[in-house]
């Protein structure tokens, strides 16, 4: 495995990169929050073993690649263009792109905003039309009496106000993220603990408290997720991958751990105004889409969003929902994903 940094704009990108074959495809991997290149750490050898080059890279924000702090320039523009330079500093005219959580959202924008650049698609545990992906908000309205599932989808209203009005009843996570520097300071003073209880809440063996039961006042995002059943190791991840992942979010000044991901959040606004512009678009190059059969926020978000994605797709070659597995399913089963991954460049 080769690591390197790639200057794109002002900023520059940390990335680990996995040969196989010189003239087999590249596969570009963006994780999201919290991710790291290393949560892709199953999927590039696999992928080099069997003939494609594959590439996973620190986002803006994220372990050992630039960390602006100001929330502007995490916007939807910015991450496509942090794409298309990293494809840029390696020659690439083409690649397959596959995201997961904030990553899905980059990589349908990427294939929507500028399809000659993908030669295929992969959404992984938040689909198209989701997950602030910056389309204008189109799509399904929330569900009656759910207070998440697409509490941002509307395309007549802010996404910020839509939070607001889910954090007038109780907690909401979007909405505390939209609080200037009270996020940064809260989750820098437990940054394990932070993490620990987060990939507990969402993966398949852990779940998510009822957060109807606490009051946006009083009340931060440690409070509302909670501890662990069982001690690390858990059957996907062990002390030495949690340390792996507490050192690569800590190693910046305070205030910086976790900027990547708060700020994905606070231009959730921004991203539906520049995505207008795309309100009404297909994804047309080749697409796959991976979930944990029981991730929570496909849970939360319902079926209906799938229904939502083959009618925005134009070639869509499989819907995989892998059992026993939450959100991180790429951790979680990852025999199982690379499997899944697979067959779909194969069809390509």
């Amino acid at each position: 495995m080769e690591h390197a940094s790639a200057p794109v704009g002002d900023i520059a990108l940390h990335y680990s990169l996995c040969r196989g074959q010189p003239e087999q495809p590249w596969v570009i991997l963006c994780h999201g929050f919290p991710g790291l290149a290393y949560s892709w750490r199953h999927q590039l050898p696999a992928l080099a073993e069997a003939g494609f080059n594959a590439v996973a890279f620190d986002q803006r924000g994220y372990g050992r690649s630039s960390r602006p702090l100001a929330p502007a320039v995490y916007d939807s523009q910015h991450t496509v263009n942090d794409v298309l330079g990293l494809m840029d500093h390696l020659g690439l005219a083409q690649a397959v792109l596959v995201g997961h959580d904030f990553g899905a959202a980059q990589v349908y924008n990427v294939a929507v905003r500028h399809p000659s650049r993908v030669s295929a698609v992969v959404g992984v545990a938040c689909p198209y039309d989701f997950d602030l992906a910056g389309r204008g908000g189109a799509g399904a309205t929330p569900s009656p009496g759910t207070d998440y599932g697409r509490a941002f989808a509307r395309p007549d209203k802010a996404p910020s106000t839509c939070f607001a009005e889910v954090a007038a009843r109780h907690f909401y996570h979007m909405h505390y993220y939209q609080e200037p520097e009270r996020p940064e300071r809260e989750l820098a003073r437990a940054p394990r603990l932070f993490l620990t209880r987060l990939f507990w809440a969402l993966c398949a063996d852990g779940h998510l408290l009822d957060w109807t039961r606490f009051s946006t006042e009083g009340h931060n995002y440690l409070d509302v997720l909670a501890d662990p059943a069982i001690a690390l190791p858990w059957p996907w991840m062990s002390e030495v991958d949690m340390d792996t992942y507490v050192e690569e979010f800590t190693r910046c000044a305070a205030g910086a751990e976790f900027i990547g991901g708060i700020n994905s959040y606070r231009v959730a606004d921004r991203n539906w105004e520049v995505g207008k512009a795309w309100a009404d678009a297909k994804v047309t190059p080749p697409s796959l889409f991976i979930a944990g059969s029981e991730d929570p926020v496909l849970q939360m978000i319902g079926t209906d969003a799938l229904e939502v994605l083959a009618r925005c797709s134009s070639d869509l070659r499989g819907i995989e929902l892998i059992p026993r597995a939450g959100h991180f399913v790429q951790q979680e089963q990852p025999a199982a994903f690379n499997a899944a991954l697979l067959r779909f460049l194969a069809t390509l």
